[in-house]
């Protein structure tokens, strides 16, 4: 039985070359799609700036 879709929106983007090729390596050596490593990596940066904005608020 396949996964159930989620729920998503397209994206289009253009990245700078050496960016891609990174990512590339990284999917290649970590066995991850790209579409999961930016998921992965988008979340883990926008939760870094809200920890940092709870920081702040505190000061």
């Amino acid at each position: 039985m396949p996964r159930p879709k989620k729920d998503n929106y397209p994206l289009s983007l253009r990245i700078e070359k050496n960016v891609y090729d990174r990512l590339t390596q990284y999917c290649e050596d970590s066995g991850q799609t790209k579409t999961l490593a930016i998921e992965r990596a988008l979340m883990a940066y926008i939760d870094e700036y809200y920890r940092q904005q709870e920081k702040l608020e505190h000061i």
